[in-house]
């Protein structure tokens, strides 16, 4: 669907002509996406929403698990399945982006942050520093709508000031991948 349902909206041939899940690499990008979801985009919230410690134990050693899974994989190649981006890439950095500003703090998947994963970080800024990540990434909105509107982790909707995330700084993954 993200491939190809709003081709309509699209201002250029070229917006149009994009493929995020090409023929050749749906099998790699399915069973990608088959790991990455359930364990580290629904992870975190299986964390920060368990409602026992062994839950949460379960949990949140899982998205660590799985994280440095994505670790390796971004240690010898510059996307999830290769040099150039595709859906599986698209899918996983909303919680990579979210993740240091809320999901360590908010959700308590704290044993590490993204910027101590050395490929994993510079992956984040990699794609971050392309105008079609950054344009509609809005820290402020990120923040304030998970530390406002979960009154079950937050009752006082406390809004920390941190952490300062330079998402700007050189990244130096162009020779992965190539």
């Amino acid at each position: 669907m993200l491939n190809t349902e709003f081709n309509d909206f699209c201002k250029t041939d070229e917006q149009r002509k994009l493929d995020f899940y090409p023929d050749n690499l749906r099998n790699q990008i399915d069973k990608l996406n088959e790991w990455i979801y359930p364990n580290i985009n629904n992870g975190v919230y299986r964390s920060g929403f368990a409602t026992s410690q062994e839950a949460y134990n379960e949990a949140v050693n899982n998205v660590f698990d799985n994280l440095d899974k994505v670790e390796e994989i971004l240690s010898k190649s510059r996307y999830l399945t290769g040099p150039t981006i595709t859906e599986a890439d698209i899918r996983l950095f909303p919680t990579l982006v979210r993740f240091d500003w809320v999901y360590h703090q908010h959700f308590k998947c704290n044993k590490k942050m993204i910027k101590e994963y050395p490929n994993i970080w510079g992956y984040l800024r990699d794609l971050y520093q392309m105008k079609e990540f950054s344009e509609t990434t809005n820290k402020t909105h990120i923040r304030r709508h998970y530390h406002e509107s979960h009154k079950s982790i937050n009752p006082h909707s406390i809004l920390p000031i941190g952490p300062d995330l330079d998402f700007t700084e050189a990244h130096n993954r162009e020779k992965l991948g190539q």
